[in-house]
C-alpha cells in the first residue's frame, strides 16, 4: 500500500501546529475554554492541569481523524457525481489534500481544538458517519451517527438524509428504500439504546443523566450567552409562553429536514451539508465549532462556486463578525460600557453571514441541477419575474 506523502506532511504539520499552541501558550487553552463563541453550557471543558497533556494529544488525534474522514469523502467524488445525479461541472474540483488542509488549518477548527469542547467528538462522529456512508459501509455509518447523537441531540436529525445516502451508494443491492431505511433505523436506535444503557449503568443505574444532558438541549434551562439566537429571545420571554415558543423553535429546526430531503433527493450529501449549516445557525447552543464543521464540507462543492452571486459579501460578513464578536463581548461583560444588545447584535450578523453562505450554496446547487434539465440556459443570467 503506497503512502501519500502529501497527506502525511499535512497531518504532521497540523499536529505540530496544535501541539505548539498547547505547549508554548498554556494560557491560550484556558482563555479559549471560557469564550462564549467556542464553549457553550453543554460542550465546555473544565480544565485539569494533571490531564492537560493527555487531553491535548487526544484532541489533536480527533482532529486528524476528522480530517481523514473529510479527505475520504472528497476522494469518493459523491459531491460531484452520484448514482442519481452528475454535475455538468464535475471536472472542477479541489484536490482531496487541499480539502483536508482547508479543515485542519481553518482558524475555527484550530481554536476549537485548543478550547477542547465536546463538540470536537460530535463533529468527528458526523464526519466519520458520512465517510462510511459514501464508502458503502452503512452499518458503520449508523454506529458513528448514533455516537454523534449520544454526544449531542441535533445529529439525530441527520438520520433521514444519511439513510438516503447509504441507500444510493448501495449499488447492486435489490433492497427497496423502505427496507434499507427500516434496517438502518433499527441499527441506529439499537446502537443509541446500547450507549444510553451503558451510561445508565455507569451512573449508578439512574436515568437522571438524560435530564441533565439532553434535557438541557430540549428545555434550554441555561441562558448563558453564545453565538446562537435562542438565549436572548428566551431571556426576554414571559414564562407562560416559554413552552410554546420552545416548541416553535424546535419545530422550525426540524422542518428543514423533510423539505430538503424531498427537494434534493438526488443529492443527499448536499442535504447533509446544508442541514449542518442550518444547525450551526438555529440549534439551541451553537458555537464556531459547528460552523467549522459546515465549512469543512463546503469545499467538496467547489464546482458550484462559479454559480454563487454574493461570495464576497458572505465572506466579509463572517470575517467582520469574527473580529468584532469578541470585542463586543468584552465591552459588555468586562468593560461594562455596553449591554447584552451589543453582543446579541453581532451574533445576529454572524447568523446572517452563515445564512448567506448556506443560501448561496443552495442556490448554486439548484442552478446546477436546473442546467442539467435545461442545458440551453447554461451561462445565462436568472432574473426574477
Amino acid at each position: 500500500m503506497s503512502i501519500d506523502r502529501r497527506k502525511v506532511a499535512l497531518f504532521a504539520s497540523a499536529a505540530a501546529l496544535r501541539f505548539l499552541l498547547f505547549s508554548a501558550f498554556p494560557q491560550l487553552a484556558e482563555l479559549l475554554t471560557g469564550r462564549a463563541e467556542i464553549s457553550t453550557p453543554v460542550t465546555s471543558f473544565k480544565r485539569s492541569a494533571f490531564f492537560q497533556p493527555v487531553t491535548a494529544i487526544l484532541y489533536i488525534l480527533v482532529d486528524l481523524v476528522s480530517a481523514d474522514a473529510v479527505i475520504r469523502i472528497a476522494q469518493s467524488g459523491v459531491a460531484r457525481s452520484s448514482p442519481l445525479f452528475t454535475s455538468p461541472r464535475k471536472d472542477i474540483k479541489w484536490d482531496e489534500v487541499a480539502v483536508g488542509a482547508a479543515f485542519l488549518f481553518d482558524p475555527f477548527t484550530i481554536a476549537t481544538c485548543i478550547a477542547r469542547p465536546t463538540t470536537v467528538f460530535t463533529n468527528c462522529s458526523i464526519l466519520c458517519a458520512i465517510a462510511a456512508a459514501v464508502g458503502r459501509r452503512p452499518v458503520k455509518s449508523m454506529l458513528a451517527l448514533a455516537i454523534a447523537a449520544y454526544f449531542s441531540l441535533y445529529p439525530a436529525l441527520l438520520l433521514p438524509p444519511l439513510i438516503l445516502l447509504c441507500h444510493d451508494q448501495s449499488v447492486g443491492t435489490k433492497l427497496s428504500l423502505a427496507n434499507t431505511a427500516s434496517k438502518l433505523l433499527s441499527f441506529f436506535l439499537g446502537s443509541l439504546a446500547w450507549l444510553l444503557a451503558t451510561s445508565y449503568m455507569l451512573t449508578g443505574q439512574s436515568w437522571e443523566f438524560i435530564r441533565s444532558t439532553y434535557g438541557v438541549h430540549l428545555l434550554l434551562p441555561d441562558l448563558t450567552p453564545n453565538v446562537g439566537l435562542w438565549w436572548y429571545f428566551f431571556i426576554e420571554m414571559f414564562d407562560p409562553f416559554r413552552a410554546f415558543f420552545l416548541g416553535v423553535f424546535w419545530l422550525h429546526l426540524v422542518s428543514y429536514v423533510g423539505g430538503l430531503c424531498f427537494r434534493l433527493r438526488k443529492q443527499p450529501l448536499f442535504v447533509l451539508t446544508t442541514l449542518i449549516g442550518i444547525f450551526a445557525v438555529f440549534q439551541p447552543y451553537p458555537s464556531v465549532a459547528d460552523a467549522s464543521l459546515y465549512f469543512s464540507l463546503v469545499p467538496l462543492y467547489s464546482h458550484i462556486f462559479p454559480l454563487m452571486r454574493y461570495t464576497f459579501f458572505a465572506i466579509a460578513t463572517v470575517l467582520y463578525t469574527t473580529l468584532l464578536g469578541p470585542a463586543f463581548y468584552y465591552l459588555w461583560i468586562y468593560a461594562g460600557s455596553g449591554n447584552a444588545n451589543f453582543f446579541y447584535a453581532i451574533t445576529l450578523v454572524w447568523s446572517l453571514g452563515l445564512s448567506i453562505v448556506v443560501g448561496e450554496c443552495l442556490f448554486a446547487v439548484l442552478r446546477d441541477e436546473w442546467e442539467v434539465d435545461r442545458p440551453e440556459m447554461k451561462g445565462k443570467d436568472i432574473r426574477r419575474i
